[in-house]
């Protein structure tokens, strides 16, 4: 598939003395590799594989219908919260908790971006095409970086709307315009497809389906809970936890318990350099 996308037809070889054959009347000359023919061919791949498809369709649905289950609940039990619970209630926060979910499907989708070709030995079709690699990775980066991100903050906005629409009858609603949505919204699809990146890169790093899903779910859902056991005066390591950063990034409400925004961006930041460089060098470096 990648073969086909990023290089032109290769003309079939045809006597000298019929120049008029139809091979050779469209024949076209053998294209220069560039990063925008990569591009155009990891596009191909990401959106011809019906899985991709289901699972983007999969991390849409949750986003907005666990937003929108809990906006409902808040509501219903509204009564019942205490005067603190009530103080420090994030309706920004309730109508976008679906990221929980949505991070582990496109996660899961990163992961397989590139380990389903090591699987598969397409890997080889494709860096035989691109033999620099590197212009591989940058590809399958920013074609995955882009769709995850444009369908989270579809997604967001969509299970936002819902969400405060479930919360107006107590009048505990926001809205969109008020201080910090908008950024919790956008900041909220940032996490979630750094995420996916974070499962490409792993995927990258260890080839396997297995190992890669397994790491980067004992990252989001394991390390924390081990990081929660620890001493009071450890707890702050929490901070420089991806999970964490994705919290502080969906919070209006400000926590004590928890960083701040830009905090929260720096630290994904940092976990998104650190494992693309890891992973430009070990795909550079090792045989296929």
């Amino acid at each position: 598939m990648s073969t086909q996308t990023i290089t032109a037809g290769t003309p079939h070889a045809t006597s000298p003395s019929s120049p008029s054959s139809p091979s050779s009347r469209h024949a076209r000359p053998h294209q220069r590799v560039t990063q925008l023919r990569v591009l155009r061919s990891e596009w191909t791949k990401l959106t011809s594989l019906r899985s991709t498809a289901w699972t983007l369709a999969a991390a849409l649905v949750v986003t907005i219908l666990l937003g929108v289950v809990l906006a409902k609940a808040t509501a219903s039990n509204w009564d019942h919260y205490t005067v603190e619970d009530k103080r420090t209630f994030d309706a920004t926060a309730t109508s976008l908790s679906g990221m929980y979910l949505a991070q582990l499907a496109l996660g899961v989708l990163g992961v397989l971006m590139i380990s389903g070709e090591y699987a598969t030995g397409m890997i080889r079709a494709t860096l035989g095409v691109v033999p620099r690699r590197l212009p591989v990775l940058w590809a399958k980066v920013a074609v995955f970086a882009a769709v995850s991100f444009t369908l989270m903050v579809v997604a967001n906005l969509i299970a936002f709307t819902a969400g405060q629409a479930m919360l107006a009858p107590r009048h505990i609603d926001v809205a969109l315009s008020d201080p910090g949505v908008v950024r919790a919204v956008l900041g909220t699809a940032f996490f979630v497809s750094a995420i996916g990146v974070l499962g490409l890169t792993l995927g990258t790093l260890l080839r396997s389906t297995p190992a890669a899903i397994g790491v980067l779910f004992g990252v989001l859902l394991v390390l924390p809970q081990i990081v929660g056991a620890l001493p009071h005066n450890l707890a702050r390591i929490s901070d420089y936890l991806p999970s964490t950063s994705g919290d502080a990034l969906m919070q209006v409400v400000p926590s004590s318990s928890l960083p701040s925004p830009t905090h929260g961006v720096l630290v994904l930041i940092a976990y998104l350099v650190v494992t693309l460089t890891a992973a430009a060098f070990v795909l550079v470096r090792r045989d296929v």
